[in-house]
C-alpha cells in the first residue's frame, strides 16, 4: 500500500505567510535536565504550514473547523499538474481531469516558501472548479491566490468549498487517490494545520470508500 505524506513538518523553520506569526516552540520540561518528562509549548497561527481555509476564515457567520463535515475531508480525489503557469485559470483547468471530481489538488511545483512567485488559481478558475463540481481544493503553495486580496478564497468558501493549502506534492504523480486530511478541531476556528495522506487507489481498489465506516473497498 503506498501512502503520501503529504503535510509539512511544523517547526521553527516553517515558512509562513507574509504577516502571519511565526512557529515557536519551546521547551517547559526537558528530561536532560532532570524533569520527569519533555513537555513543550507550541505557537503558531491557525493557518501554519499545512492548513484547511474554512467559511469562517472569510464570513463572520462561516461555518468553523470544528463543525466541519468530516465526509468532505476523507474520499476520491485527484492530483493534478498545473506547473508551467503562473496564473491557473478556466482554459489551463479544462485540459486537466477535474470534471465532476469533488477534491482537486493542484501540484504547480511552487517552491514552499513566503517569497517568490508561484502559481496561482485565479477567479475563473475557481468559477470553473465551482462548475465543475469541486467541495474541496488544495494547492502546494503557500496560498491559493496571488498576492493583494481575497477574492478566490470568499468565492470558494462562500459556496461551500473548502480550501488546503502548504501541500507538500513533489513526490507525489498526478492521478487519482484516496484522501484523508483531517484538521484540529479548533474551536470557532477559522482555519488550522491538518495532518493529510494520500492513499494511492490501486491500494484499495477502484470502488468508493466510505468515511463513515472502517471498511475499504474491495475490487
Amino acid at each position: 500500500m503506498r501512502i503520501y505524506d503529504i503535510s509539512r513538518t511544523i517547526s521553527e523553520r516553517l515558512p509562513v505567510y507574509p504577516g502571519d506569526p511565526p512557529v515557536r516552540i519551546e521547551p517547559v520540561m526537558r528530561l536532560d535536565l532532570g524533569e520527569m518528562a519533555n513537555v513543550s509549548a507550541v505557537s503558531m497561527c491557525s493557518h501554519s504550514g499545512t492548513h484547511i481555509d474554512v467559511p469562517r476564515h472569510c464570513f463572520e457567520d462561516g461555518l468553523s473547523v470544528d463543525l466541519l463535515p468530516l465526509g468532505q475531508l476523507i474520499g476520491n480525489a485527484v492530483v493534478v499538474e498545473a506547473a508551467g503557469a503562473r496564473e491557473i485559470g478556466r482554459e489551463q483547468l479544462k485540459r486537466l481531469p477535474v470534471k465532476g471530481e469533488e477534491r482537486v489538488l493542484l501540484k504547480t511545483g511552487a517552491t514552499y516558501a513566503a517569497s517568490g512567485e508561484p502559481a496561482y488559481l485565479t477567479e475563473e478558475g475557481a468559477e470553473f472548479l465551482l462548475e465543475s463540481g469541486a467541495k474541496l481544493v488544495g494547492t502546494d503553495a503557500l496560498s491559493i491566490e496571488g498576492e493583494g486580496g481575497l477574492e478566490v478564497h470568499r468565492l470558494l468558501l462562500r459556496n461551500d468549498i473548502l480550501i488546503v493549502e502548504g501541500l507538500r506534492l513533489e513526490e507525489v504523480p498526478a492521478g487519482h487517490y484516496q484522501l484523508i486530511c483531517l484538521p484540529m478541531k479548533l474551536a470557532d476556528g477559522d482555519g488550522a494545520p491538518v495532518r493529510a495522506v494520500l492513499i494511492g487507489r490501486d491500494a484499495v481498489g477502484e470502488g468508493e470508500f466510505d468515511p463513515h465506516t472502517s471498511k475499504w473497498p474491495l475490487s
